[in-house]
Formats: C-alpha cells, structure tokens, sequence
C-alpha cells in the first residue's frame, strides 16, 4: 500500500480576494466571505496511527481535521471535514495516573443503572477504541452537524482496518515536547 503523506494540517494558503470595502475609495481593504456549497467540499481518506500517542493530543488533531477547520474552505455550518481512519487505538498513551484514575460514566436507563470503569479497564477490555472515540467527541461540537461529523471517524483498536483499496494520506500529529 502506498500511501502519500500530508503537511501539517495548518499550513495551507487561503488564496482569498481583496475587495474594497463599502463606502467609497478610503484605501480600506475587505476580504469576502467564502462559504462553501455541498457540492464544491471535498473529503480524503486519513490514516492516523494511535500507537504511543498522548490521548488529548490525538483527540485534538483529529477534532479539527474531521470538522474540516484545517482547510481553507471552512464553512461553520457544513460537514466539510475529512474522512479519518484511526489505528492501534489500544496501544494509545495515557499520562500520569490516568489510567488507573480516569473514571468514564455511562447509565443503563434504568434507575439506578449507572456504571462506572476506569480507563485502564476499558484499554483492556473488550471495545478499547472507546476511550479514543470519546476524547474526539467531546471536542465535537453536539447537534446535528456534530453527530455527522463524527460519522467521518473509523476507530480499530488493531493495526487492520477494511479500507485499505482507498489508499488513504497518512496525517502526522506532532509528538508531546517531553517525548523529545
């Protein structure tokens, strides 16, 4: 599989006109607002790779790559944002005590039905590309538009993932200073 890598997802050149701004010739310059139609937004196939990775800086990355923020073509109101695939989400890093003390939430619906399980036990158990699926969608913003965009977000907690004939962009998230 050959897969092409990408630059950073925030250097990009916006390439947008100046207008003269309303009023007459006061040598005031205005850009114009673009905003996106369904049929001009584009989206690619990203592969990240969750392996040794900090948990909140992954989230983050992906967050802005699957609402589309990384591209100069951003519309708040349209899914404009990339397909990510993610890898190895269980081999993701947790720092300092997280593991054991980091506490998820979730209730059956029945009284007295809420559940409680540390990040240690859901890494180990048997859906460990939750916890890497959660930390991305509380960076999402909730609604319609939301739900949709983390539609775009495939998580494995192996290194196989089913999309392979897509020959999707590796996207690189840049390592924590204190690995360095």
């Amino acid at each position: 599989m050959t897969a092409s890598v990408l630059p950073h997802p925030f250097s990009f050149n916006t390439g947008l006109r100046l207008t003269k701004a309303k009023g007459g010739n006061r040598g005031i310059i205005a850009m114009k607002t673009y905003s996106a139609k369904p049929s001009e937004i584009e989206k690619k196939w990203l592969i990240v790779d969750a392996e040794d990775v900090v948990l909140g800086r992954l989230a983050q990355a992906i967050a802005v790559v699957l609402r589309g923020k990384h591209k100069p073509t951003y519309t708040p109101h349209m899914d404009c944002g990339d397909n990510v695939i993610v890898i190895n989400a269980e081999k993701v890093k947790l720092t300092g005590r997280k593991m054991a003390d980091k506490v998820y939430y979730r209730h059956t619906g029945h009284p007295g039905g809420i559940k409680s399980a540390t990040a240690g036990e859901i890494l180990s158990g048997r859906f460990p590309e939750r916890v890497v699926e959660k930390a991305i969608e509380r960076m999402i913003p909730k609604g319609p538009l939301g739900r949709q965009q983390m539609r775009n977000l495939r998580v494995y907690a192996g290194g196989d993932h089913p999309y392979s004939a897509l020959i999707p962009c590796l996207l690189y998230t840049s390592p924590s200073p204190r690995d360095s």
